[in-house]
């Protein structure tokens, strides 16, 4: 009974590769990224912000590696962690060949930034020692000179030629393992280089706006710019910059997602905005909800309407719902169906009952399932 959009999304065809453990490209989920704000060198502090993003069911995280310290305490890092880690490098070779060795999944770098082709080319040795993939990483605030010159200011084909650019130097060296960014603050100029990017090769694509802003208006502007590239199905995996937490940059990740049936996780809340007509405090509620349902991993669609125009249709599109009624006692509905009713005072409760209730349902289902896979390959193979 779970939600479904009316539009499914085709995605762009690109190639695929490996992020530790989690594949970008070709047929394998969007991921969602974030980055660490703590100084790296400080390993007990990263590690503890790793872990709230890991809760809010980050896929990957990025941590800059700008001296030998915090290469230093990379491998810490990594041992500690659950996700794969990218080291973020932006001029120093050699931090990428510490990057490398200290269990980094993947390096960002700009090629053209390393330094001499053979520089470039111990880098890509580093990487490929130690399994590590690569991100080119174009910004439009940091475009090279020479390109600058040619198109005299930051625009769609500068960003696109230096990606191509950088991806010649990996590709010189005969490596494959990179996904490309094409970033910028501005919404028109970065969609139009990633869509531009996406006609002219099958590269991976790591999609975001870089420096959004603070949680409310970097929301918005990720969402406006980031959900035209995926409506488009531009984009691999990507991170919502914003001057927030890391998890905030990833739970708003995880809705975009969400909202254009790219992924599920946790509990879909379709709540109405509220209005006169509400039998019970729908934005308290709502609320509430989000924080103490914020646990759910399994995909559940929650429906919370406010009175009765639009709750009976809502609730028929999700797996659990509830509708306001009079006098204090509410409508629940289990499977599109009205079920039973509830007073005020304990509908949260009852509802965050039921939602953890289905998610244990869900979860045994599905283990039984994987049980009977196994079993039936097993018999298949005598």
């Amino acid at each position: 009974m779970s939600y479904r959009p009316y539009q499914q999304i085709a995605r762009r065809a690109s190639r695929q590769i490996r992020v530790g453990k989690v594949l970008v490209g070709g047929d394998a989920p969007i991921s969602v990224q974030t980055m660490t704000n703590t100084p790296t060198e400080d390993a007990v502090a990263t590690i503890a912000q790793i872990r709230k993003s890991e809760v809010a069911g980050v896929d990957i995280v990025r941590v800059s590696c700008p001296t030998p310290e915090s290469t230093a305490a990379l491998a810490e890092i990594v041992r500690e962690v659950n996700v794969p880690v990218v080291a973020d490098i932006h001029f120093h070779y050699k931090r990428a060949i510490e990057a490398a060795k200290a269990g980094a999944a993947c390096l960002r770098i700009n090629p053209g930034n390393i330094g001499s082709a053979d520089r470039v080319k111990e880098v890509v040795k580093a990487a490929r020692d130690h399994g590590c993939s690569i991100r080119i990483g174009v910004n439009a605030g940091s475009l090279e000179r020479h390109l600058l010159e040619k198109y005299g200011e930051p625009n769609p084909e500068a960003l696109v030629e230096s990606a191509l650019w950088h991806a010649a130097h990996l590709q010189d060296n005969d490596f494959h393992e990179f996904k490309i960014s094409v970033k910028a603050s501005d919404v028109f100029l970065a969609v139009a280089a990633y869509t531009q990017l996406a006609e002219v090769c099958d590269h991976p694509l790591h999609i975001g706006i870089t420096e959004a802003g603070g949680k409310r208006t970097g929301t918005v502007k990720s969402a406006i710019g980031l959900g035209n590239l995926l409506w488009a199905g531009i984009g691999d995996t990507l991170r919502v910059s914003l001057s927030a937490e890391p998890e905030e940059e990833v739970h708003v990740g995880w809705e975009m997602l969400k909202s254009l049936g790219l992924r599920h996780r946790g509990v879909k809340i379709i709540s109405c905005p509220s209005c006169a007509r509400q039998g019970f405090d729908v934005i308290r509620t709502v609320a509430t909800l989000e924080d103490r349902l914020a646990h759910i991993e399994t995909p559940i669609t929650l429906s919370i309407i406010g009175c009765v125009v639009n709750g009976p249709g809502e609730a028929l599109m999700t797996d659990l719902g509830l509708t306001g009624g009079g006098a204090g006692r509410h409508m629940v509905y289990a499977a599109g169906r009205q079920d039973h009713t509830v007073d005020g005072d304990r509908m949260v409760d009852h509802l965050v009952a039921l939602v953890e209730r289905r998610a244990a349902q869900i979860q045994a289902e599905e283990e039984a399932a994987k049980r009977a896979a196994a079993e039936a390959q097993a018999q298949a193979a005598e």
